[in-house]
């Protein structure tokens, strides 16, 4: 059944005469009286009595009629709700991200700005580890997501936000406190305070000490970015963090900076790939474009 089957039916019940019909659906009579053949062969039932003097629904058109109104209502109300979807009208984005963004990301501030532009897309906003923002990624439950990844895989589409050296955090009176072009074996002799293992920077630092061949001494695993801050201040232990980050939080710890070449923290915008490089949901291509343009 073809919906023009359905708008033809509808305009022979509401004039009651095929010449009339056909001029309102800019066709020929003898196609809208084929058109109405193939449908009434389809349901398997006369929908109309023709004669030379008149037409007339049948009981079982009267009772079709009502049904093919709302068949097409509904059909109305779909292409009204997808063009309010297209035109960020309508809809809903889900974000993802990582916690404890940077300084240089203020997302409240860019959901704002969205929500100015496109006040009925419901925005939501959940955080997590990368691991689980990559999985949200694929089943669909995250349209974006801002994360550090050290390799994108081929079902993930990225591009870079921003790239921050890591500095060493340490305790304002800590022997490392305030040098410069330091090597991370001289690290090595000082307990850490990081992340657990797959949040925040963690992935990148155990890389880079792997490369470097280097075992370190982590005492202090934790999933919060100022509970690192306030361990390290208190003399527990030092921390590899952000540039921005440490330096905002000077008043607790000081820093120093490693020697080339740095460890860059890359913070990406994800979403899942499909056939093209641009996101499925147009909220959120809507979104790519304001954060191309902060």
């Amino acid at each position: 059944m073809e919906l023009r089957q359905l708008q033809h039916f509808i305009v022979v019940a509401e004039e009651l005469n095929f010449t009339r019909a056909a001029d309102r659906v800019h066709i020929v009579q003898s196609a809208l009286s084929s058109s109405i053949r193939s449908l009434e062969e389809e349901l398997r039932v006369r929908l109309f009595v023709r004669s030379t003097r008149q037409v007339r629904l049948t009981p079982a058109g009267r009772a079709f009629l009502e049904k093919a109104r709302e068949a097409l209502k509904v059909i109305d109300i779909g292409r009204e709700t997808v063009a309010d979807i297209a035109g960020l009208r309508r809809g809903s984005l889900s974000i993802g991200t990582v916690h404890s963004l940077p300084a240089f990301l203020d997302l409240p501030t860019l959901i704002s700005r969205y929500h100015a532009t496109s006040p009925g897309i419901e925005v939501r906003l959940r955080q997590g580890d990368a691991a689980g923002l990559m999985e949200q990624l694929r089943s669909g439950r995250l349209d974006l997501a801002f994360l550090p990844l050290l390799d994108a895989p081929d079902d993930i589409v990225t591009g870079i936000i921003a790239c921050e050296d890591l500095v060493a955090a340490t305790p304002p009176n800590h022997p490392l406190a305030g040098r410069t072009g330091v090597e991370l074996r001289e690290l090595m002799p000082y307990p850490f305070v990081d992340f657990e293992i797959g949040w925040g920077t963690r992935p990148l630092i155990d890389r880079a000490f792997g490369q470097a061949n280097l075992e370190r001494q982590t005492n202090f695993d934790v999933t919060d970015l100022e509970t690192i801050v306030d361990l390290v201040g208190q003399g527990l232990g030092i921390a590899l963090l952000p540039e921005t980050i440490a330096e905002l939080r000077r008043s607790k710890i000081s820093v120093c900076e490693l020697a080339e070449p740095a460890i860059c923290w890359e913070l990406l915008i994800a979403y899942s790939r499909t056939d093209g490089d641009a996101p499925l949901n147009g909220a959120a291509q809507g979104f790519l474009d304001l954060l191309t343009f902060q």
